[in-house]
């Protein structure tokens, strides 16, 4: 089986579910909460884990409650956890996510603790997980510095690389260039190009900037519109997944895009195949509560 490389962030979801979001100086009344595993590095890996895939995560944990809560989980997921750093120094990192329960809609605030502290040694000291993997996944929430110093190693060694630019940051000139697979929302797509993207062509004319600044393979999704795909070669839109649930949560749904794309990839599906088995993920996800623990198996894929 074809290994996929996760570098990213855990952390601790604190969730709080009511019927609204609080605006800023609002204070509401919840109906409840959750205690879980995520960060989008760990959802992703999770998310590609039980569908099936072969999956080493490269992180930076405590030595607290919330890390053997990590551990537990990924143990439980059949994730390679060798490759994770364990500081007891610094605290597992944190996120506070507000729930609108009617909608499905979300804020979050993540605070990374120990992720934060991810260094370059720390990749140095896995290289063979990175030489073993077909697949190297990342995103933005690790330190800058670190993260393009992964990609380059991945590229060097020969990874396949998608990039999930979120939250949304300045990536250089020579990173873009080393992306297979770019893979932003609207929202992170128009962070780029400093202009709100809405429209079909708003979202086609992103994705050839895209491509100019030297990323492969242009991935926008687009939530309940589905995604778009674009490369030198061809371009076109994927219908979302029709879902038989409503929408419970969209908290883990780009996470679980991912990882299921990750799978698809390192298991050869073609670029369109692999959009619309992603899609259906993705879908089904939003129809639990969570992050982590909303990411289905390949059973539940089938199944559906």
């Amino acid at each position: 089986m074809s290994s996929i490389s996760v570098f990213g962030v855990f952390v601790a979801d604190l969730c709080f579910i009511g019927s609204s979001i609080p605006e800023s100086g609002q204070t509401v009344l919840g109906n409840k909460h959750i205690v879980g595993p995520g960060g989008k590095g760990s959802n992703q890996a999770i998310a590609a884990a039980r569908l099936g895939a072969n999956v080493s995560f490269i992180t930076k944990i405590g030595k607290d409650s919330h890390a053997q809560m990590a551990l537990d989980l990924y143990k439980q997921a059949g994730i390679n956890t060798s490759s994770i750093i364990q500081d007891s120094k610094l605290s597992t990192g944190v996120a506070g996510i507000m729930i609108n329960e009617n909608t499905g809609d979300n804020a979050i605030n993540i605070v990374p603790g120990a992720a934060a502290k991810l260094e370059k040694k720390d990749i140095d000291s896995n290289l063979e997980v990175l030489k073993k993997s077909k697949i190297f996944l990342t995103q933005l929430e690790t330190p800058y510095e670190t993260t393009s110093y992964a990609l380059n190693k991945a590229k060097e060694f020969g990874c396949l690389t998608i990039f999930n630019p979120a939250p949304a940051s300045k990536i250089t000139e020579d990173d873009f260039k080393r992306i297979d697979f770019f893979t932003p929302n609207e929202t992170e797509a128009s962070f780029y190009l400093n202009r709100k993207i809405e429209t079909e062509k708003e979202i086609e004319d992103a994705a050839k900037y895209f491509l100019y600044k030297g990323v492969k393979n242009v991935v926008i999704t687009l939530g309940s519109k589905g995604v778009y795909f674009q490369n030198s070669k061809e371009n076109y839109f994927v219908e979302a997944a029709k879902l038989k649930e409503e929408v419970l949560d969209t908290t883990g749904a780009g996470d679980a895009f991912n990882g299921a794309f990750s799978y698809a990839l390192s298991n050869e599906f073609s670029y369109k195949d692999a959009l619309v088995f992603s899609n259906k993920v993705a879908g089904i996800s939003t129809t639990k509560l969570g992050a982590a623990n909303s990411m289905p198996t390949i059973n539940e894929v089938e199944k559906y």
